[in-house]
Protein backbone atom coordinates (compact mmCIF):
# COMPACT_ATOMS: atom_id res chain seq x y z
CA UNK A 1 0.00 0.00 0.00
CA UNK A 2 1.33 3.62 -0.99
CA UNK A 3 -1.11 5.62 0.98
CA UNK A 4 -2.63 4.55 3.87
CA UNK A 5 -6.45 5.06 4.02
CA UNK A 6 -6.54 5.64 0.62
CA UNK A 7 -6.08 2.56 -0.99
CA UNK A 8 -3.49 2.77 -4.30
CA UNK A 9 -4.70 -0.73 -5.47
CA UNK A 10 -2.57 -2.86 -3.46
CA UNK A 11 -0.28 -4.82 -5.69
CA UNK A 12 -1.92 -3.63 -8.99
CA UNK A 13 -1.21 0.06 -7.92
CA UNK A 14 2.10 -0.40 -6.80
CA UNK A 15 2.90 -1.81 -10.02
CA UNK A 16 1.52 0.57 -12.02
CA UNK A 17 3.32 3.80 -9.68
CA UNK A 18 6.33 1.83 -11.03
CA UNK A 19 5.52 1.59 -14.29
CA UNK A 20 4.42 5.41 -14.23
CA UNK A 21 8.08 6.17 -12.43
CA UNK A 22 9.70 3.65 -15.43
CA UNK A 23 7.80 6.38 -18.13
CA UNK A 24 9.02 9.01 -16.46
CA UNK A 25 12.71 7.85 -16.74
CA UNK A 26 11.84 7.18 -20.16
CA UNK A 27 10.59 10.32 -20.88
CA UNK A 28 13.26 12.62 -19.07
CA UNK A 29 16.26 10.69 -20.98
CA UNK A 30 15.07 10.23 -24.69
CA UNK A 31 12.74 14.51 -24.92
CA UNK A 32 13.45 17.53 -24.40
CA UNK A 33 10.44 19.48 -22.64
CA UNK A 34 9.16 21.57 -24.97
CA UNK A 35 10.64 24.98 -23.73
CA UNK A 36 14.09 23.60 -24.20
CA UNK A 37 13.61 22.16 -27.39
CA UNK A 38 12.63 25.34 -28.25
CA UNK A 39 15.52 27.53 -27.12
CA UNK A 40 18.07 25.21 -28.93
CA UNK A 41 16.01 25.79 -32.21
CA UNK A 42 15.97 29.43 -31.44
CA UNK A 43 19.84 29.75 -30.99
CA UNK A 44 20.46 27.45 -34.03
CA UNK A 45 17.98 30.24 -36.02
CA UNK A 46 19.88 33.31 -34.53
CA UNK A 47 23.40 32.02 -34.25
CA UNK A 48 25.21 34.39 -37.38
CA UNK A 49 28.65 32.99 -37.41
CA UNK A 50 27.31 30.15 -40.01
CA UNK A 51 30.72 28.26 -39.00
CA UNK A 52 31.72 25.95 -36.27
CA UNK A 53 28.97 27.11 -33.55
CA UNK A 54 26.32 26.73 -36.01
CA UNK A 55 27.59 23.28 -36.93
CA UNK A 56 27.54 22.19 -33.00
CA UNK A 57 23.92 23.76 -32.40
CA UNK A 58 22.82 22.08 -35.60
CA UNK A 59 23.85 18.52 -34.12
CA UNK A 60 22.61 19.29 -30.98
CA UNK A 61 18.95 20.25 -32.61
CA UNK A 62 19.07 16.92 -34.38
CA UNK A 63 20.58 14.50 -31.44
CA UNK A 64 17.51 16.11 -29.77
CA UNK A 65 15.19 15.01 -32.72
CA UNK A 66 16.64 11.94 -33.20
CA UNK A 67 17.01 10.80 -29.48
CA UNK A 68 13.49 11.58 -29.36
CA UNK A 69 12.02 9.92 -32.47
CA UNK A 70 13.94 6.46 -31.58
CA UNK A 71 13.36 6.74 -27.53
CA UNK A 72 16.55 6.54 -27.28
CA UNK A 73 19.25 8.16 -24.50
CA UNK A 74 19.98 11.53 -25.97
CA UNK A 75 23.32 11.55 -23.73
CA UNK A 76 25.50 8.68 -22.67
CA UNK A 77 25.71 10.35 -19.27
CA UNK A 78 22.45 10.14 -18.13
CA UNK A 79 23.43 11.64 -14.97
CA UNK A 80 22.56 12.13 -10.94
CA UNK A 81 18.83 11.57 -11.00
CA UNK A 82 17.06 13.73 -8.84
CA UNK A 83 13.53 13.07 -8.20
CA UNK A 84 10.87 15.74 -6.39
CA UNK A 85 8.43 13.98 -4.96
CA UNK A 86 4.83 16.07 -3.26
CA UNK A 87 2.50 13.84 -1.84
CA UNK A 88 -0.17 13.77 1.26
CA UNK A 89 0.90 13.22 4.75
CA UNK A 90 -1.21 9.53 4.47
CA UNK A 91 1.14 8.21 1.59
CA UNK A 92 3.54 5.55 2.52
CA UNK A 93 6.73 7.60 1.48
CA UNK A 94 9.59 4.42 1.96
CA UNK A 95 6.89 2.63 -0.69
CA UNK A 96 7.38 5.51 -2.93
CA UNK A 97 11.35 5.32 -2.80
CA UNK A 98 11.24 1.54 -3.09
CA UNK A 99 9.12 1.96 -6.02
CA UNK A 100 11.50 4.75 -7.33
CA UNK A 101 14.36 2.57 -6.61
CA UNK A 102 12.82 -0.79 -8.54
CA UNK A 103 12.06 1.51 -11.60
CA UNK A 104 15.84 2.97 -11.31
CA UNK A 105 17.32 -0.27 -11.52
CA UNK A 106 15.03 -1.98 -14.37
CA UNK A 107 15.76 1.76 -16.61
CA UNK A 108 19.41 0.51 -16.19
CA UNK A 109 19.07 -2.92 -17.17
CA UNK A 110 16.62 -1.58 -20.40
CA UNK A 111 19.61 0.45 -21.34
CA UNK A 112 18.02 3.78 -20.41
CA UNK A 113 20.20 4.73 -17.65
CA UNK A 114 24.02 4.39 -17.59
CA UNK A 115 25.69 2.39 -14.59
CA UNK A 116 26.76 6.07 -13.07
CA UNK A 117 26.58 4.82 -9.21
CA UNK A 118 30.47 4.42 -8.10
CA UNK A 119 31.27 3.39 -4.64
CA UNK A 120 33.27 6.45 -3.18
CA UNK A 121 35.68 4.19 -1.52
CA UNK A 122 36.49 0.90 -3.27
CA UNK A 123 35.40 2.31 -7.10
CA UNK A 124 33.25 -0.52 -7.97
CA UNK A 125 30.18 0.40 -10.11
CA UNK A 126 27.05 0.06 -8.82
CA UNK A 127 25.24 -2.81 -11.39
CA UNK A 128 21.59 -1.08 -11.16
CA UNK A 129 22.41 2.48 -9.83
CA UNK A 130 21.48 2.14 -6.40
CA UNK A 131 23.80 3.32 -3.76
CA UNK A 132 24.26 5.16 -0.72
CA UNK A 133 22.41 8.59 -1.70
CA UNK A 134 21.79 7.52 -5.48
CA UNK A 135 18.89 8.35 -6.90
CA UNK A 136 18.55 11.68 -5.00
CA UNK A 137 14.90 11.26 -3.70
CA UNK A 138 13.49 14.70 -2.21
CA UNK A 139 9.92 14.56 -0.32
CA UNK A 140 7.78 17.86 0.46
CA UNK A 141 4.41 17.75 1.59
CA UNK A 142 1.23 18.31 -0.81
CA UNK A 143 -2.16 19.38 0.17
CA UNK A 144 -3.75 17.35 -2.27
CA UNK A 145 -4.13 13.61 -0.96
CA UNK A 146 -5.53 11.83 -4.18
CA UNK A 147 -2.70 12.79 -6.49
CA UNK A 148 1.19 12.73 -6.35
CA UNK A 149 4.11 14.92 -8.04
CA UNK A 150 6.88 13.73 -9.18
CA UNK A 151 9.60 15.82 -10.94
CA UNK A 152 12.41 14.24 -12.47
CA UNK A 153 15.87 16.33 -13.25
CA UNK A 154 19.05 14.60 -14.75
CA UNK A 155 21.95 16.04 -14.33
CA UNK A 156 24.90 15.04 -16.10
CA UNK A 157 28.96 15.12 -14.60
CA UNK A 158 29.91 17.33 -17.15
CA UNK A 159 27.91 20.53 -16.32
CA UNK A 160 27.41 19.07 -12.14
CA UNK A 161 31.48 19.78 -12.49
CA UNK A 162 30.88 23.67 -13.75
CA UNK A 163 28.41 24.17 -10.80
CA UNK A 164 30.37 26.65 -8.14
CA UNK A 165 29.45 28.75 -4.86
CA UNK A 166 31.17 31.99 -3.95
CA UNK A 167 31.40 33.71 -0.93
CA UNK A 168 30.77 37.45 -0.66
CA UNK A 169 32.89 39.77 -0.62
CA UNK A 170 35.66 37.85 -2.71
CA UNK A 171 38.34 38.85 -5.51
CA UNK A 172 37.49 36.98 -8.92
CA UNK A 173 39.29 36.49 -11.75
CA UNK A 174 38.73 39.15 -14.20
CA UNK A 175 36.03 40.64 -12.08
CA UNK A 176 37.99 41.73 -9.06
CA UNK A 177 35.88 42.65 -6.09
CA UNK A 178 32.36 40.91 -5.54
CA UNK A 179 30.96 43.03 -2.83
CA UNK A 180 27.77 41.46 -0.56
CA UNK A 181 25.06 43.60 -3.06
CA UNK A 182 23.59 42.64 -6.57
CA UNK A 183 25.90 43.61 -8.36
CA UNK A 184 28.57 41.51 -6.58
CA UNK A 185 25.58 38.48 -7.38
CA UNK A 186 25.65 39.03 -11.04
CA UNK A 187 30.02 39.48 -11.18
CA UNK A 188 29.51 35.58 -9.57
CA UNK A 189 27.29 34.80 -12.34
CA UNK A 190 29.36 36.12 -14.83
CA UNK A 191 32.90 34.20 -13.56
CA UNK A 192 30.80 31.19 -13.50
CA UNK A 193 29.78 31.34 -17.58
CA UNK A 194 33.31 32.29 -18.13
CA UNK A 195 34.79 29.43 -16.19
CA UNK A 196 33.08 27.02 -16.88
CA UNK A 197 33.47 27.51 -21.24
CA UNK A 198 33.16 24.88 -23.34
CA UNK A 199 33.14 22.57 -20.39
CA UNK A 200 29.52 22.45 -19.43
CA UNK A 201 28.51 21.97 -22.97
CA UNK A 202 27.17 25.23 -23.54
CA UNK A 203 25.09 26.94 -24.26
CA UNK A 204 24.06 26.14 -20.59
CA UNK A 205 21.30 27.17 -18.49
CA UNK A 206 21.71 28.37 -14.71
CA UNK A 207 19.47 28.12 -11.45
CA UNK A 208 20.51 30.22 -9.04
CA UNK A 209 20.59 31.03 -5.09
CA UNK A 210 21.23 34.14 -3.08
CA UNK A 211 21.67 33.33 0.18
CA UNK A 212 21.33 30.53 2.77
CA UNK A 213 24.30 28.22 3.68
CA UNK A 214 26.53 26.01 2.11
CA UNK A 215 24.20 22.98 1.59
CA UNK A 216 20.91 24.36 1.12
CA UNK A 217 22.26 27.41 -1.02
CA UNK A 218 23.28 24.79 -3.86
CA UNK A 219 19.77 22.86 -2.90
CA UNK A 220 17.50 25.89 -3.53
CA UNK A 221 19.87 26.91 -6.83
CA UNK A 222 19.31 23.26 -8.60
CA UNK A 223 15.77 23.87 -7.93
CA UNK A 224 15.30 26.99 -9.69
CA UNK A 225 16.46 24.41 -13.00
CA UNK A 226 13.04 23.08 -12.56
CA UNK A 227 11.11 26.44 -13.26
CA UNK A 228 9.55 26.63 -16.67
CA UNK A 229 12.15 28.95 -19.49
CA UNK A 230 9.30 31.07 -19.68
CA UNK A 231 7.86 32.01 -16.10
CA UNK A 232 8.46 35.23 -15.01
CA UNK A 233 10.10 35.45 -11.44
CA UNK A 234 7.89 37.00 -8.78
CA UNK A 235 11.01 39.41 -7.49
CA UNK A 236 10.91 42.42 -9.28
CA UNK A 237 15.48 42.37 -8.32
CA UNK A 238 15.83 38.75 -8.99
CA UNK A 239 13.88 39.00 -12.64
CA UNK A 240 16.00 42.16 -12.84
CA UNK A 241 19.07 40.27 -12.32
CA UNK A 242 18.13 37.15 -14.54
CA UNK A 243 17.26 39.07 -17.54
CA UNK A 244 20.67 40.79 -16.75
CA UNK A 245 22.83 37.57 -16.46
CA UNK A 246 21.40 36.59 -19.74
CA UNK A 247 22.27 39.58 -22.23
CA UNK A 248 25.78 39.74 -20.58
CA UNK A 249 26.71 36.62 -20.62
CA UNK A 250 26.02 36.05 -24.17
CA UNK A 251 28.70 39.17 -24.48
CA UNK A 252 31.23 37.03 -23.54
CA UNK A 253 31.51 35.46 -26.87
CA UNK A 254 32.13 31.83 -25.88
CA UNK A 255 29.65 30.32 -27.87
CA UNK A 256 28.49 26.85 -28.28
CA UNK A 257 30.78 24.41 -26.70
CA UNK A 258 33.82 27.05 -25.83
CA UNK A 259 34.10 27.69 -30.18
CA UNK A 260 33.03 31.08 -30.21
CA UNK A 261 29.41 32.76 -30.96
CA UNK A 262 26.65 34.75 -29.48
CA UNK A 263 24.94 31.43 -27.86
CA UNK A 264 26.61 31.38 -24.68
CA UNK A 265 23.36 30.72 -22.03
CA UNK A 266 19.81 30.02 -22.74
CA UNK A 267 18.42 30.94 -19.00
CA UNK A 268 19.40 32.51 -15.92
CA UNK A 269 16.51 31.57 -13.17
CA UNK A 270 17.62 32.89 -9.91
CA UNK A 271 15.93 32.29 -6.08
CA UNK A 272 16.56 33.60 -2.50
CA UNK A 273 17.23 32.09 0.91
CA UNK A 274 17.60 34.27 4.15
CA UNK A 275 20.83 33.66 5.60
CA UNK A 276 22.65 34.50 7.99
CA UNK A 277 24.83 37.61 9.23
CA UNK A 278 28.56 36.73 8.52
CA UNK A 279 27.60 34.79 5.36
CA UNK A 280 26.32 35.81 1.83
CA UNK A 281 26.58 33.05 -0.70
CA UNK A 282 25.78 32.69 -3.86
CA UNK A 283 25.22 29.28 -5.69
CA UNK A 284 25.18 28.60 -9.23
CA UNK A 285 23.77 25.21 -10.83
CA UNK A 286 24.88 24.92 -14.43
CA UNK A 287 22.55 22.71 -16.40
CA UNK A 288 24.15 21.70 -19.80
CA UNK A 289 22.18 22.36 -23.33
CA UNK A 290 20.74 18.55 -23.08
CA UNK A 291 18.64 19.74 -20.19
CA UNK A 292 16.65 16.93 -19.04
CA UNK A 293 13.32 17.55 -16.43
CA UNK A 294 10.17 16.28 -16.61
CA UNK A 295 7.53 15.76 -14.33
CA UNK A 296 3.98 14.15 -14.04
CA UNK A 297 1.13 13.53 -11.82
CA UNK A 298 -0.12 10.45 -10.77
CA UNK A 299 -3.12 9.29 -9.33
CA UNK A 300 -3.11 7.80 -5.62
CA UNK A 301 -5.82 5.23 -5.87
CA UNK A 302 -4.84 3.56 -9.35
CA UNK A 303 -0.75 4.69 -9.11
CA UNK A 304 -1.01 5.54 -12.98
CA UNK A 305 -0.21 8.85 -14.57
CA UNK A 306 -2.98 11.84 -14.75
CA UNK A 307 -1.22 14.57 -16.49
CA UNK A 308 2.22 16.15 -17.36
CA UNK A 309 4.13 19.02 -15.75
CA UNK A 310 5.91 19.99 -18.57
CA UNK A 311 5.00 19.36 -22.00
CA UNK A 312 7.50 17.10 -23.74
CA UNK A 313 8.77 18.05 -27.50
CA UNK A 314 7.18 16.28 -30.25
CA UNK A 315 8.31 17.44 -33.34
CA UNK A 316 8.09 15.45 -36.87
CA UNK A 317 11.62 16.30 -38.50
CA UNK A 318 14.30 14.76 -40.82
CA UNK A 319 17.98 14.05 -38.27
CA UNK A 320 19.75 16.22 -40.35
CA UNK A 321 22.32 19.03 -39.65
CA UNK A 322 24.97 21.17 -41.35
CA UNK A 323 28.18 19.79 -42.56
CA UNK A 324 30.72 22.25 -43.90
CA UNK A 325 31.48 21.14 -47.87
CA UNK A 326 35.08 21.36 -46.87
CA UNK A 327 35.14 18.56 -44.05
CA UNK A 328 38.10 16.28 -44.35
CA UNK A 329 38.36 12.66 -44.11
CA UNK A 330 40.60 10.69 -41.43
CA UNK A 331 40.91 7.12 -41.77
CA UNK A 332 42.96 5.24 -38.95
CA UNK A 333 45.40 4.11 -38.38
CA UNK A 334 46.46 8.04 -38.87
CA UNK A 335 50.33 9.37 -40.04
CA UNK A 336 52.21 11.37 -38.74
CA UNK A 337 51.62 13.10 -42.15
CA UNK A 338 47.79 13.23 -41.79
CA UNK A 339 47.96 14.87 -38.30
CA UNK A 340 50.48 17.92 -39.69
CA UNK A 341 48.17 18.69 -42.50
CA UNK A 342 45.16 19.38 -39.92
CA UNK A 343 44.76 23.27 -38.54
CA UNK A 344 42.34 24.44 -35.44
CA UNK A 345 38.70 24.69 -37.00
CA UNK A 346 39.34 22.02 -39.57
CA UNK A 347 36.05 19.57 -39.53
CA UNK A 348 36.92 16.07 -40.08
CA UNK A 349 35.04 12.86 -40.30
CA UNK A 350 37.06 10.07 -38.76
CA UNK A 351 36.69 6.37 -39.89
CA UNK A 352 38.42 3.09 -38.66
CA UNK A 353 39.04 2.16 -35.11
CA UNK A 354 39.20 4.23 -32.11
CA UNK A 355 39.63 3.20 -28.42
CA UNK A 356 37.85 4.71 -25.67
CA UNK A 357 39.49 6.27 -22.35
CA UNK A 358 38.63 7.47 -19.69
CA UNK A 359 39.95 8.43 -15.72
CA UNK A 360 40.96 4.76 -14.83
CA UNK A 361 42.15 3.93 -18.24
CA UNK A 362 44.08 6.84 -18.77
CA UNK A 363 45.53 6.00 -15.25
CA UNK A 364 46.42 2.59 -16.19
CA UNK A 365 48.04 3.65 -19.96
CA UNK A 366 50.26 6.36 -18.17
CA UNK A 367 51.70 3.22 -16.57
CA UNK A 368 51.62 -0.22 -18.44
CA UNK A 369 51.58 -1.50 -21.69
CA UNK A 370 48.03 -1.67 -24.06
CA UNK A 371 46.25 -4.53 -23.95
CA UNK A 372 46.36 -4.25 -28.23
CA UNK A 373 48.49 -1.81 -30.65
CA UNK A 374 47.32 1.58 -30.39
CA UNK A 375 50.27 3.15 -32.51
CA UNK A 376 48.84 5.82 -35.11
CA UNK A 377 45.17 5.30 -32.93
CA UNK A 378 42.45 7.53 -31.77
CA UNK A 379 41.88 7.66 -27.73
CA UNK A 380 38.36 9.23 -26.79
CA UNK A 381 37.44 10.16 -23.67
CA UNK A 382 33.75 8.55 -23.78
CA UNK A 383 32.27 6.18 -21.28
CA UNK A 384 29.09 4.58 -23.56
CA UNK A 385 26.00 3.70 -22.66
CA UNK A 386 26.30 0.23 -23.80
CA UNK A 387 24.15 -3.34 -23.44
CA UNK A 388 25.06 -6.64 -24.30
CA UNK A 389 22.34 -8.27 -26.83
CA UNK A 390 22.61 -11.84 -27.02
CA UNK A 391 26.82 -12.42 -27.31
CA UNK A 392 26.86 -9.19 -29.06
CA UNK A 393 27.49 -5.87 -27.66
CA UNK A 394 25.37 -2.50 -28.79
CA UNK A 395 26.64 1.02 -28.40
CA UNK A 396 23.47 3.36 -27.42
CA UNK A 397 25.03 6.54 -26.76
CA UNK A 398 28.64 7.53 -26.88
CA UNK A 399 29.75 11.31 -26.58
CA UNK A 400 32.63 12.74 -24.81
CA UNK A 401 33.63 13.43 -21.66
CA UNK A 402 35.31 16.55 -20.14
CA UNK A 403 39.24 16.52 -21.20
CA UNK A 404 40.51 17.94 -18.40
CA UNK A 405 40.22 15.29 -16.16
CA UNK A 406 42.83 13.48 -17.90
CA UNK A 407 45.46 16.17 -18.25
CA UNK A 408 47.94 14.85 -15.52
CA UNK A 409 48.01 11.68 -18.28
CA UNK A 410 47.42 12.25 -21.43
CA UNK A 411 51.10 13.62 -22.19
CA UNK A 412 52.32 10.30 -21.12
CA UNK A 413 49.55 8.39 -22.92
CA UNK A 414 49.91 10.09 -26.29
CA UNK A 415 54.06 9.92 -26.12
CA UNK A 416 54.40 5.99 -24.72
CA UNK A 417 51.34 4.75 -26.87
CA UNK A 418 52.03 6.40 -30.18
CA UNK A 419 48.74 8.53 -30.42
CA UNK A 420 47.49 9.89 -33.07
CA UNK A 421 44.71 12.03 -32.22
CA UNK A 422 42.60 12.76 -28.86
CA UNK A 423 39.06 13.12 -28.67
CA UNK A 424 37.31 14.92 -26.55
CA UNK A 425 35.45 18.09 -25.28
CA UNK A 426 36.56 21.30 -23.64
CA UNK A 427 39.94 21.33 -24.97
CA UNK A 428 42.94 20.82 -22.49
CA UNK A 429 45.99 22.04 -20.75
CA UNK A 430 49.32 23.25 -21.68
CA UNK A 431 51.04 19.47 -20.96
CA UNK A 432 48.90 17.76 -23.68
CA UNK A 433 49.53 21.05 -26.00
CA UNK A 434 53.48 20.42 -25.95
CA UNK A 435 53.13 16.57 -26.26
CA UNK A 436 50.67 17.37 -29.42
CA UNK A 437 53.18 19.83 -30.72
CA UNK A 438 56.34 16.95 -29.84
CA UNK A 439 54.87 13.95 -30.91
CA UNK A 440 52.60 15.05 -34.05
CA UNK A 441 49.06 14.32 -32.64
CA UNK A 442 45.77 16.15 -32.68
CA UNK A 443 43.26 17.33 -30.38
CA UNK A 444 39.29 16.69 -31.77
CA UNK A 445 36.45 18.18 -30.07
CA UNK A 446 33.45 16.50 -30.47
CA UNK A 447 30.05 17.98 -29.73
CA UNK A 448 29.13 17.10 -26.71
CA UNK A 449 25.78 15.45 -25.72
CA UNK A 450 25.27 14.46 -29.57
CA UNK A 451 25.53 10.96 -27.92
CA UNK A 452 23.16 9.33 -29.99
CA UNK A 453 24.20 11.05 -33.23
CA UNK A 454 27.89 9.36 -32.35
CA UNK A 455 26.05 5.61 -31.41
CA UNK A 456 24.85 5.67 -34.77
CA UNK A 457 28.40 6.56 -36.20
CA UNK A 458 28.99 3.50 -34.33
CA UNK A 459 29.50 -0.08 -36.96
CA UNK A 460 31.17 -2.32 -34.49
CA UNK A 461 32.04 -3.18 -31.00
CA UNK A 462 35.35 -5.03 -31.52
CA UNK A 463 36.93 -4.92 -27.92
CA UNK A 464 36.18 -4.60 -24.56
CA UNK A 465 39.26 -4.29 -21.81
CA UNK A 466 39.32 -4.66 -18.08
CA UNK A 467 35.10 -4.35 -18.12
CA UNK A 468 35.02 -6.87 -14.55
CA UNK A 469 37.69 -3.84 -12.97
CA UNK A 470 36.64 -0.86 -14.14
CA UNK A 471 32.81 -1.61 -15.11
CA UNK A 472 31.38 -0.31 -18.55
CA UNK A 473 32.07 3.01 -18.28
CA UNK A 474 35.30 3.26 -17.44
CA UNK A 475 36.49 0.22 -19.60
CA UNK A 476 38.30 0.15 -22.61
CA UNK A 477 36.27 -0.34 -25.54
CA UNK A 478 37.31 -0.16 -29.49
CA UNK A 479 34.70 0.69 -31.28
CA UNK A 480 34.85 0.57 -35.29
CA UNK A 481 33.10 4.03 -36.66
CA UNK A 482 31.97 5.90 -40.06
CA UNK A 483 31.69 9.23 -40.14
CA UNK A 484 32.47 10.65 -36.77
CA UNK A 485 31.84 14.51 -37.41
CA UNK A 486 34.67 16.22 -34.62
CA UNK A 487 36.47 19.42 -35.07
CA UNK A 488 40.21 20.13 -34.36
CA UNK A 489 40.63 22.82 -31.52
CA UNK A 490 44.30 22.09 -30.94
CA UNK A 491 46.41 21.19 -33.40
CA UNK A 492 49.94 19.96 -33.93
CA UNK A 493 51.70 22.95 -34.38
CA UNK A 494 51.38 24.61 -30.96
CA UNK A 495 47.39 26.34 -31.74
CA UNK A 496 44.60 25.89 -29.68
CA UNK A 497 40.78 27.52 -30.27
CA UNK A 498 40.48 27.11 -26.54
CA UNK A 499 43.12 29.23 -25.38
CA UNK A 500 41.53 32.27 -28.02
CA UNK A 501 38.24 32.07 -27.32
CA UNK A 502 39.21 32.11 -23.40
CA UNK A 503 41.67 35.31 -23.80
CA UNK A 504 38.69 36.88 -26.05
CA UNK A 505 35.91 36.05 -23.38
CA UNK A 506 38.09 37.19 -20.58
CA UNK A 507 38.57 40.75 -22.16
CA UNK A 508 34.83 40.71 -22.54
CA UNK A 509 34.34 39.70 -18.75
CA UNK A 510 36.72 42.49 -17.51
CA UNK A 511 35.44 45.29 -19.86
CA UNK A 512 31.47 44.07 -18.40
CA UNK A 513 32.86 44.05 -14.99
CA UNK A 514 34.39 47.16 -14.72
CA UNK A 515 30.65 48.43 -16.02
CA UNK A 516 29.07 47.10 -13.15
CA UNK A 517 31.67 48.36 -10.78
CA UNK A 518 31.26 51.47 -11.91
CA UNK A 519 27.16 51.17 -11.38
CA UNK A 520 26.25 50.45 -15.02
CA UNK A 521 23.58 47.41 -13.78
CA UNK A 522 21.47 46.62 -11.01
CA UNK A 523 22.48 47.74 -7.45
Amino acid sequence: MICSGRSFGGDVGMRHFRESMLRLIELTVTTLPYDVFNAIDSAYRKESSFGLPSLALSMMRANAIAAMQYRSPMCEDTGMATFYVRCGNSCDRRSILTAIHEAVSEATANGLLRQSCIDSVTGESSPNNIGIGFPIVHFEDGENEDEIEVRLLLKGAGSENQSRQYSLPCELEGVGLAERNLNGVLKCILHSVYMAQGFGCSPGFLGVCIGGERASGYEWAKRQLLRTLDDENEDERLREIELNALKLANELGIGPLGFGGECTLLSCKVGKLHRHPASFFVSVAYMCWAYRRHGIVIDVKSGEIKRMLYKPTRFEAPVEFVIPSDVKELSTPLSEADVKGLRVGDVVKVSGEIFTGRDRVHMHLSRSDPPVDMRGGIIYHCGPLAVKEGDEWKILAAGPTTSIRHEPYQACVIKRHGLRAVIGKGGMGERTKRALSEHGAVYLHAIGGAAKLYADCVEAVEGVWWLEEFGTVEAMWKLRVKDFIAVVTMDAHGNSLHENVKAHSYERLKCIASSLTQGGATQ
